[in-house]
């Protein structure tokens, strides 16, 4: 994140001596990305971070490729993903590529058992059903439906839920996930134009700290590989931080649309983008306004980039039968565009009540066994009826 928080206490300089009530000394942890050269939060433990007890095991959870060489538009039916108790066990990768993973879960449970951190890759998780805590070794942060959890590599959480319906799009990156970088000034403040801004973003507070020794079990994802790790210290024993890679939520309802006279390009609703792709929010506003405008999208060629809408609510314009929860591909390569009918009849429409998320990946992106088992089968041949 692009600009400085902190929680809790922390001494007033860096890398000096920082003492609990009795004499004895807080553990300070450098918490960084990129090396040393990018963004990082400085963390003051009770307890040391590295009391690994025990190796417990690891599990495979690298995608099973289905199709490595894509070149057809698919449609994915995501509200057949059947909800799985275990959060984990309930993601299921949908299409990857060397950059970002793409995928759904319906997890019904809270974790509870143990804590989870994802060393391969930074995390979005898009809510479209449920609410409840992100917790973190900096703080908690509330969700609910619309709400994007930002959460950077390495980070351990534990989600919680108010319910046992919840319904979520998880995409993860290889690269750090940034805001665009066309949407700030040279300090890093978003700056005027961007349709949001730092007021609209959500970061840690409640912090926990907790003063346990024991037994906890930490899944850590390396490589595609979760392994299991037991820990003799409660991971949220951290009694204050600062500095700018933490976690934050930001709801797609609080993204400010872009219009203009006649269609604009995708490139207005981006949300946020990370190395080889970037992620965009379509939400509810008012069409084109020139005179002879033709609000649904022109027909374009994918000639760079994969393009993947994820359906959230409302009538998306430029599609026919289109329902809550579905996922399409349109492959780079191939021209695609508004289904048949679509176009002539946004003519004259003054506003859309569409709600979507969108990935655009700038390398073809692979289809998984579990897309395959919810792929329509007949989407590429919809624009001929």
């Amino acid at each position: 994140m692009p600009f400085y928080r902190t929680l809790g206490k922390i001494p007033n300089k860096r890398h000096i001596t920082f003492k609990k009530a009795d004499g004895s000394l807080y553990y300070e942890q450098l918490f960084g990305t990129v090396g040393f050269d990018g963004m990082s939060t400085l963390l003051y433990h009770t307890h040391r971070p590295t009391m690994v007890k025990e190796y417990l095991g690891s599990k495979d959870v690298r995608p099973k490729i289905a199709v490595e060489k894509n070149f057809k538009s698919r449609r994915l039916i995501g509200f057949d993903v059947k909800p799985t108790d275990d959060y984990l066990e309930s993601r299921e990768v949908m299409l990857c590529n060397s950059d970002v993973l793409m995928g759904l879960a319906a997890p019904k449970k809270s974790m509870k058992a143990y804590f989870y951190k994802n060393t391969d890759a930074d995390e979005v998780i898009f809510i479209h059903k449920g609410s409840g805590k992100l917790r973190t070794m900096l703080g908690n942060i509330d969700f609910k439906y619309g709400d994007y959890l930002v959460i950077p590599r390495g980070m351990i959480y534990q989600m919680e839920f108010d319910s046992e319906d919840n319904r979520h799009l998880v995409i993860e990156s290889y690269s750090p996930v940034y805001t665009p970088k066309r949407y700030r000034n040279w300090f890093g403040q978003l700056l005027e134009h961007s349709p949001y801004c730092e007021r609209d973003i959500r970061t840690p507070k409640d912090l926990e700290t907790h003063d346990e020794l024991g037994d906890f079990i930490i899944k850590i994802k390396k490589e595609g590989i979760i392994h299991d790790y037991l820990y003799a210290s409660h991971p949220f024993d951290v009694v204050g931080w600062d500095g700018l890679n933490y976690p934050y939520a930001i709801s797609i309802h609080d993204f400010e649309p872009i219009t203009g006279r006649v269609h604009q390009p995708p490139t207005v609703h981006q949300m946020f983008e990370g190395g080889g792709f970037v992620i965009c929010s379509f939400v509810p506003r008012l069409y084109d306004y020139h005179p002879q405008a033709i609000p649904a999208p022109y027909n374009h060629s994918n000639i760079d980039s994969d393009e993947v809408l994820y359906y959230v609510d409302g009538d998306f314009m430029s599609r026919n039968d289109i329902a809550q929860g579905q996922i399409t591909l349109h492959q780079a390569g191939i021209p695609h565009g508004p289904h048949p009918g679509a176009y002539e009849r946004s003519v004259g429409q003054k506003d859309t009540q569409e709600l979507a998320v969108m990935l655009d990946t700038f390398k073809p992106l692979k289809v998984t066994e579990n897309a395959m088992k919810i792929d329509d089968g007949k989407y590429y041949k919809s624009w001929i009826h």
